[in-house]
């Protein structure tokens, strides 16, 4: 169902949140509408752009707080506690939450839900499917979208390892089924390799995500890092907004992003926003999200790789 909302808090700070503020600044022009934009910030933060340009401001406190029980440190802005009062205090209809900090996170967006505020975002349990690279190469397979030779699920020990290398063949790749950024992944050229590039990726993937889990899949190589912006309604309608070549990279980071692809004929640019819609439509997906491709042009083939599930 469809619900109306003008009370929108900004879950993020600085440039994400000043083109919220913006873009909201236009539609209210466009449509006649009235927006009401609410920075939630912290101390250091009190005289940023975003905080003064918005309608309304709320400070979370201090930039980082530490947990009473376990002594760990985290920024205001993933502290649920801190970001539930302030929503309840500036009365949100609606979160923003753009991208970082908590706009991957299923529980935030459960939590919005539990104090009917409208999560600008796909709801928590398509995070959790999609945040799962396990979980959502199934789904693309699921939606007839192709995905590299891989283990087919996760791989729990070394033995295992051996039995995916053997048939998967070198080289291959070991990867993290939680989290981003270009943590717990490893690349293993030969057979010599694969214990310790098992051990360590376990082991930054559980340091960096609480979670060890792993996949192997074969190395795609010579491929060009494609992405697809899917935007998706309530009504039905899914729609690939563009697709961009994100191939210059750094230690898994992206540097460069080029739009359109100048990889990719006509043809093709139509089949990968084809199959990127497909998935959004097969898991239920709404709101904007970006899902990534590997193309390859010796073979002209693409091979699903994730879907992040927030603007991108």
């Amino acid at each position: 169902m469809q619900r109306q909302f003008r009370r929108v808090a900004i879950v993020n700070r600085g440039e994400s949140a000043m083109r919220f503020i913006r873009a909201a600044r236009e539609f209210n022009q466009d449509h006649e509408a009235a927006l009401h934009t609410i920075a939630l910030y912290t101390e250091p933060d009190r005289n940023a752009m975003f905080v003064r340009e918005a309608d309304e401001a709320y400070c979370l406190g201090p930039a980082i707080v530490t947990d009473p029980e376990t002594q760990l440190t985290r920024s205001s802005y993933v502290d649920y506690g801190r970001l539930e009062k302030a929503l309840l205090a500036v009365r949100a209809e609606a979160v923003w939450v753009g991208w970082g900090f908590v706009a991957e996170h299923a529980q935030f967006a459960d939590l919005c839900k539990e104090m009917g505020i409208v999560f600008i975002g796909p709801s928590g349990d398509v995070m959790r499917k999609l945040g799962d690279k396990i979980t959502s190469k199934l789904i693309a397979e699921q939606a007839k979208i192709p995905v590299a030779p891989w283990s087919g699920g996760p791989v729990d020990s070394l033995e295992d390892a051996w039995k995916h290398a053997e048939r998967l063949g070198f080289p291959l790749m070991i990867k993290a089924t939680a989290g981003g950024g270009g943590h717990g992944i490893r690349r293993v050229e030969t057979a010599e390799q694969l214990e310790r590039a098992f051990t360590g990726a376990r082991s930054e993937a559980f340091k960096s995500f609480g979670d060890p889990t792993v996949f192997m899949e074969q190395l795609v190589t010579g491929a060009r890092h494609i992405e697809v912006q899917v935007i998706a309604d309530h009504h039905g309608t899914t729609w690939a907004a563009g697709v961009r070549d994100c191939t210059i990279q750094r230690r898994h980071q992206k540097i460069l992003e080029e739009a359109p692809s100048p990889a990719l004929t006509p043809e093709q640019d139509k089949m990968v926003r084809e199959a990127a819609v497909r998935l959004a439509r097969e898991v239920g997906y709404h709101n904007a999200g970006t899902v990534e491709f590997l193309y390859q042009p010796a073979d002209q083939r693409f091979a699903f790789m994730e879907m992040n599930t927030r603007l991108q």
